[in-house]
């Protein structure tokens, strides 16, 4: 079980992580993108730094919300209204909740890559953030029917997340700007991919 002092305890961690990865980040999105993945995603959660002090108390979904309120505005190019409206989902999901377990993990989960898809339409095997999600939800669902326990769960995700990031390579983009290069972003990994797969890493480190 995690209170909300350890959920904002995490999101720091995760700013922490992104500040960390930018460079790599946006290395990756330099031949498949527009170069800037990693830039956007540690300028939007800068201003989730700045507003921490005032989250202090809140419920989770509140949180939530708020993280993913400001990615939304603040986080450009198209991970901005996908980070965005995954957290902002969850957040809803979790609305006035001061804990959540495993199963509230994996509803707010199934509620981001909902919101992700219905964004940016993209399915299984097109080379996009949801190859790395999609694997990391089943493989959690699995392991909690197996009865392990919630760092398992959670790390079961992790491994799953950045065998289906790197898988991204194997793939032709079909969606986003990746698909803008074809078959020559074969070979390259999926920056959404990637920058998910830290964040799910953060937190399975941190539960």
């Amino acid at each position: 079980m995690t209170d909300q002092k350890k959920v904002l305890e995490i999101v720091e961690k995760i700013i922490a992580k992104i500040e960390e990865e930018k460079e790599y980040l946006t290395e990756l999105d330099q031949p498949i993108g527009d170069s800037d993945h990693g830039i956007n995603m540690a300028r939007g959660f800068q201003e989730v730094e700045k507003k921490m002090p005032s989250l202090d108390g809140k419920d989770i979904g509140s949180i939530l919300k708020t993280v993913g309120m400001t990615l939304m505005s603040k986080v450009g190019g198209a991970s901005g209204p996908l980070y965005g409206s995954a957290f902002m989902k969850a957040g809803l999901k979790m609305a006035g909740k001061t804990e959540m377990d495993i199963n509230d993990f994996l509803t707010c989960l199934d509620t981001a890559i909902e919101a992700i898809q219905k964004l940016g339409k993209a399915q299984v095997g097109e080379a996009t953030m949801i190859d790395a999600m999609v694997p990391a939800d089943e493989a959690m669902k699995k392991a909690v029917e197996s009865g392990a326990d919630d760092k398992a769960v959670l790390e079961a995700g992790s491994k799953a997340a950045w065998a289906g990031a790197e898988h991204t390579k194997d793939l032709v983009a079909t969606k986003g700007r990746a698909s803008y290069v074809g078959e020559r972003g074969l070979g390259h990994q999926d920056p959404g991919a990637t920058s998910f797969s830290y964040i799910l890493e953060v937190i399975s480190e941190n539960v």
